[in-house]
C-alpha cells in the first residue's frame, strides 16, 4: 500500500492573524477553498517549490470558541531553515515569541496565533552557539 502526503489541517481563530505568522515563516498561499452553505474557508499554505507539502488552515466562519487552547495532542509542525538566527530575528522583530531559542544553533520553537507549536530546524550543521541566544532563557510552552 503506498502511502501518499496530502496536508496538515490545523484550526485558526482569527484567519488574518495566522496567515500574517505563516507569511513570517516564508508559506505561500496556493489554493483556498470558500464554502458559503458550511461557512468556512479551507486555506492551503506552503513553502515555495513545496506545493505539494501544504498546511490547511480551516476558519469557521462563526468563530470557534475552543480556540487557542493549550492542548498538545497536536503536537507541531517542523520546517528547515538556511539560518536559524536570522528566521528567529526575523521572527522576534516582527512580534513573535521565540518559546524555544535555537541556543544549540540547530533548534527553536516558536507558536502560532492558535497556538500551535512550530519547530524550526537548522539545515544542515548547526551554526556555531551565539548570543544572545546561548543566554535566552525559555518562554511558555513548546
Amino acid at each position: 500500500m503506498a502511502l501518499t502526503y496530502l496536508h496538515t489541517m490545523l484550526r485558526v481563530k482569527d484567519l488574518e492573524k495566522s496567515l500574517a505568522f505563516y507569511d513570517l515563516l516564508g508559506l505561500k498561499k496556493t489554493r483556498q477553498y470558500d464554502s458559503e452553505e458550511g461557512r468556512f474557508s479551507l486555506i492551503f499554505l506552503a513553502p515555495p517549490g513545496q506545493e505539494d507539502c501544504p498546511i490547511e488552515l480551516t476558519y469557521n466562519w462563526d468563530g470557534d470558541d475552543g480556540l487557542p487552547s493549550d492542548s498538545r495532542h497536536f503536537g507541531h509542525l517542523a520546517y528547515g531553515v538556511d539560518n536559524i538566527y536570522d528566521t528567529c530575528q526575523h521572527l522576534m522583530d516582527n512580534g513573535v515569541t521565540i518559546n524555544r531559542p535555537p541556543r544549540d544553533g540547530r533548534m527553536a520553537f516558536v507558536r502560532s496565533p492558535d497556538n500551535i507549536s512550530i519547530e524550526l530546524l537548522q539545515n544542515g550543521d548547526p551554526l556555531p552557539p551565539a548570543e544572545p541566544w546561548t543566554s535566552m532563557e525559555n518562554t511558555g510552552h513548546w
